[in-house]
């Protein structure tokens, strides 16, 4: 990314910070699930309304005068596409695959990201693949003296509390987490020396590593296991699916998944530029 183009966004960023604007997607407040009175309706293309979908992590509504941070993943992006094409409002709620939040009474659609390899399970729900694999991947300075996941026992990592490996991290090689609001905040810390190491999806940080800027820290280790992506849809819900399955057969088509991943790293890239204020740590 060269300084021109860097100097351009910042114009329009803080023009954008100065009309109120600069959310990525539209995001609505989270809130309890409550039943939908309409969900078995077949008639989407036509019903003015929401689009309830659950996902792993609600984006919390921007708020003018605050910093813009681009979420470490498409999900949001990918549910906008897919209200704008039934002409609804995307109403976003918390919640976990794995867990009884998941029920045709709830919601449209879930997106959930599944072990890879597994073919899921959910009897009063329909899976649609989305073709979206992501893995864990770690990257540090290239100076560093971890060479393996084992060794990040006792040292520092930072991830952002959007993604999906707050917790696992610990739980698996005993690393210390570091927790921040967004990518482009776990990113500046590593920068600047406040982690030995940080955790994000391999699909954004093998963009992110393209930067010249991001050189001097592209030491990595070997990504983990992958998880799937998959739109869940209540069983009854047969048109519903099917208006996702074309979407999805669409977008793969169209390399779509890989414009939005480059668009987001770009973003993420830039947010991290015009936070860093202090020199990388040497």
């Amino acid at each position: 990314m060269s300084m021109s183009n860097y100097l351009l966004r910042t114009v329009v960023c803080v023009w954008l910070a100065g009309c109120g604007l600069g959310a990525v997607g539209a995001q609505a407040s989270p809130g309890a699930p409550t039943q939908r009175p309409d969900v078995a309706s077949e008639s989407d293309g036509e019903r003015a309304g929401e689009l309830v979908v659950g996902v792993r992590h609600v984006v919390p509504p921007f708020v003018a005068g605050s910093k813009v941070r681009t979420p470490e993943n498409i999900e949001t992006l990918l549910v906008d596409e897919v209200a704008k094409s039934m002409q609804r409002t995307p109403r976003y709620i918390a919640a976990d695959a794995s867990s009884s939040s998941v029920s045709p009474e709830t919601f449209d659609f879930v997106v959930a990201d599944l072990p890879k390899g597994s073919p899921p399970v959910f009897p009063s729900m329909t899976a649609i693949a989305t073709g979206q694999v992501t893995r864990p991947m770690a990257i540090m300075r290239t100076d560093t003296d971890i060479k393996s996941w084992t060794q990040l026992k006792g040292r520092t990592v930072c991830l952002a509390e959007d993604g999906k490996y707050v917790g696992k991290i610990a739980q698996q090689y005993g690393a210390i987490e570091q927790v921040y609001r967004a990518p482009a905040d776990s990113l500046l810390a590593l920068r600047i020396g406040e982690c030995d190491a940080a955790v994000h999806d391999d699909t954004m940080l093998k963009a992110l590593l393209r930067f010249p800027e991001w050189k001097k820290f592209s030491a990595s280790l070997p990504p983990g296991n992958a998880s799937a992506q998959y739109f869940l849809v209540p069983a009854q819900r047969k048109e519903l699916a099917n208006r996702l399955r074309k979407l999805v057969a669409g977008w793969q088509s169209k390399g779509y998944y890989g414009k939005l991943i480059a668009d987001m790293t770009h973003d993420i890239a830039f947010e991290v530029y015009l936070d860093q204020t202090v020199p990388d740590c040497h």
